[in-house]
């Protein structure tokens, strides 16, 4: 099966795809700005460069795209009908890029939040917001 897009098209749209400051992401660091925690942004330093620090809380925040990092059992996440082997590639080797960076913060002392971003659809965003806030509210008693 050939891609519905011509080579310079699908490489056009595949560069207006972020890594940093994606929606789901600016949604996040809006809600803990608006409730008063204090962050830094994709630390070099730390394995992995997590998307949110919080190093007061010693906590890291992963915002994770269902698609590009396999959410397992989740609707937004389609094995893609093209080249479906590269795609597999692909995502199996995010999922261990951030298997291995998880492990390495906790061995460091981080505790790892992960958000999915179909876990910040408006059915569902107060309560997962609620819940890391209730998590970092926690962490620093």
């Amino acid at each position: 099966m050939s891609d519905v897009h011509s080579k310079e098209t699908r490489s056009f749209n595949m560069s207006r795809i972020r890594s940093k400051d994606t929606k789901p992401e600016l949604l996040v660091r809006k809600h803990l700005f608006a409730a008063g925690f204090r962050y830094k942004l994709h630390d070099k330093k730390l394995p992995g460069k997590p998307d949110i620090v919080l190093p007061k809380y010693r906590t890291v925040i992963f915002v994770h795209g269902c698609f590009w990092h396999g959410h397992s059992g989740c609707r937004y996440f389609v094995v893609p009908k093209t080249r479906t082997d590269w795609w597999l590639n692909k995502i199996n080797s995010n999922i261990g890029k951030d298997a291995g960076a998880s492990a390495a913060l906790r061995v460091m002392g981080w505790q790892v939040i992960e958000i999915w971003e179909c876990g910040l659809k408006k059915a569902v965003f107060h309560q997962t917001m609620s819940s890391i806030s209730e998590n970092l509210a926690m962490r620093a008693k």
